[in-house]
């Protein structure tokens, strides 16, 4: 029978207590520690009124203490939801108002945001878990403090959950403006990792970064892929994104020997030729999911690192973490040959059909659909989204289903997948999903924008897409600033565009509708007078 994920910490902390299972900076935390504060703190949140299926969300700056509150939290029996600190108070609300929390747990710098959102009645039926060192702000009603924990018993706990009960919730980019929750089950994550488990040899001598945020889905993998072996995870500051070489340092001063992250930051590094010839020797595998990786920075990092083996991971949110792998057999030398997606992990199967639903011969571009161990319920409270996508499997049983990622693929004569495209207006963008339409129905609630259209073009930067703007105002003198100003209290920072475009009018095509390909065109190739056009970094 398989486990639910926080018996991991359990069952490796029984095994080897004084391991280490989390680093951050000078902060070491055992696996004995780890489990008793996890009891503890799981204690207390049922204590406090948390039930079975009730949402937990957290507020928290990543970190071990985040972790802690993330494994505490199933261990109450409970789903959590990790909020993103960095985006608007408005979105936030928006994810608060859908999930309804019994409890929000917060830390550190988050405290006016929280101060913000009880400005409304928002709160006012969910209790706030102070768990940060400092003290709470004043005035702010909490139900507990984070020191409330240590009256609890560290003994294991017994649980109600099932391998099938959800253990969390991921808010991903809605095209209406509203973002939406994907369900995943504790089966849907132990799926993934038993296998990559077994498929990348991880043991109790590996060093794992933790390089994603805690609302990004890679970041299961990296949490309970090293403690599901007795692993140590690493978690990477958020600040040294920015900085390719503090990260390549980091990497080199803790001997890491796995390192998992979205393409652009490995863009980034050859970008700026962070790297030397036979550097990192204690680094055995490098792993990249969430956009494409292009060809020459892959040859630029296999070049340097012949010791190292690299693989491609593919899956969307609703098919939790990754459902293909590609492990690249040898340093390409055609730098425009593209990296497939690979094949199935086990329990998974990739489906490339047409409009009606039939598979496409090889060499032909299809509708890319996943099945398996993966699939998310669905989501969260939207019955008519959920039917949209997850769909009935035309080569299965009545109670199998295949999901449509909006992503286009063929296969090759060996039955490898490749990534196409998207066939809708959905991009990655510094390996976040993004719709643009999100975006533009953020412009659009602005009263000085009359007409806007978000379009993306290829980047060779850190992003590795750039988000663009095209709009005209309802008033004269309307500058680039004052939108970005009023944009970012909608939408996340990762969702701002960077290039805008101030126009009388946006082209129409025949239909009348906006020209999107013209105005990408534009962006790509064209640069307007100064005083059209701003290009912000």
């Amino acid at each position: 029978m398989r486990e639910l994920l926080q018996t991991y910490v359990t069952r490796s902390a029984e095994g080897s207590p004084d391991a280490v299972a989390l680093v951050l900076k000078g902060e070491r935390i055992t696996y004995s520690q780890l489990e008793n504060i996890t009891n503890q703190l799981a204690r207390l949140l049922r204590d406090v009124g948390c039930r079975q299926g009730d949402r937990v969300c957290f507020l928290i700056p990543k970190s071990p203490l985040a972790i802690i509150c993330l494994i505490s939290i199933l261990k109450a029996d409970c789903i959590h939801v990790p909020l993103d600190g960095s985006s608007p108070a408005s979105r936030i609300a928006r994810i608060i108002q859908s999930c309804e929390p019994r409890l929000i747990l917060a830390s550190g710098p988050f405290g006016n945001l929280l101060e913000e959102l009880s400005a409304t009645d928002l709160l006012s039926r969910v209790g706030i878990g102070w768990v940060g060192t400092e003290p709470a702000p004043s005035g702010m009603v909490t139900k507990f403090t984070f020191g409330d924990a240590g009256g609890y018993s560290t003994e294991p706990m017994d649980y109600k959950n099932r391998v099938q009960s959800p253990s969390h919730i991921l808010f991903t980019s809605g095209s209406t403006g509203i973002p939406k929750g994907v369900v995943i089950t504790h089966s849907n994550v132990v799926s993934f990792v038993e296998w990559a488990i077994s498929y990348f040899k991880l043991a109790p001598g590996d060093r794992i970064s933790g390089h994603p945020p805690l609302h990004f889905d890679l970041s299961q993998f990296d949490i309970f892929g090293a403690f599901a072996v007795g692993a140590e995870l690493y978690v990477v500051p958020p600040e040294l994104n920015l900085l390719p070489n503090k990260m390549m340092d980091f990497i080199r001063t803790f001997e890491l020997t796995q390192w998992f992250s979205v393409p652009s930051l490995l863009h980034y590094v050859a970008k700026f030729d962070g790297l030397k010839y036979g550097d990192f020797p204690y680094l055995r595998r490098i792993l990249w999911c969430g956009e494409t990786l292009a060809t020459p920075a892959l040859i630029y990092w296999m070049e340097r690192l012949p010791h190292v083996t690299f693989t491609n991971l593919y899956g969307p949110t609703e098919t939790t973490i990754a459902s293909s792998y590609y492990t690249v057999p040898k340093c390409p030398v055609d730098e425009h040959a593209p990296i497939p997606i690979g094949r199935p992990c086990e329990g998974e199967d990739l489906l490339v059909l047409d409009d009606k639903l039939n598979r496409v011969p090889p060499g032909q571009i299809g509708d890319l659909y996943i099945r398996g161990v993966g699939l998310s319920p669905g989501y969260w409270r939207d019955a008519e989204k959920t039917a949209s996508v997850f769909l009935p499997n035309p080569y299965g049983n009545g109670s199998d289903r295949i999901y449509k990622t909006g992503d286009l693929a063929r296969v090759d004569e060996d039955n490898l997948v490749y990534f196409v495209g998207r066939s809708d207006s959905q991009i990655k963008c510094r390996g976040y999903r993004i719709e643009l339409g999100e975006i533009e129905t953020g412009l659009y609630t602005i009263d000085l924008v009359r007409e806007c259209a978000v379009v993306a073009i290829p980047s060779e930067g850190f992003e590795g897409t750039t988000i663009c703007c095209a709009y005209s105002s309802r008033q004269e003198g309307i500058s680039t600033a004052t939108l970005r100003s009023r944009l970012s209290q909608i939408v996340p920072s990762y969702m701002m565009p960077s290039r805008w475009l101030v126009l009388d009018e946006l082209p129409k095509n025949s239909n009348g509708k906006i020209d999107r390909p013209k105005l990408r065109e534009q962006f790509v190739t064209t640069s307007a007078p100064a005083n059209r056009f701003t290009s912000v970094a």
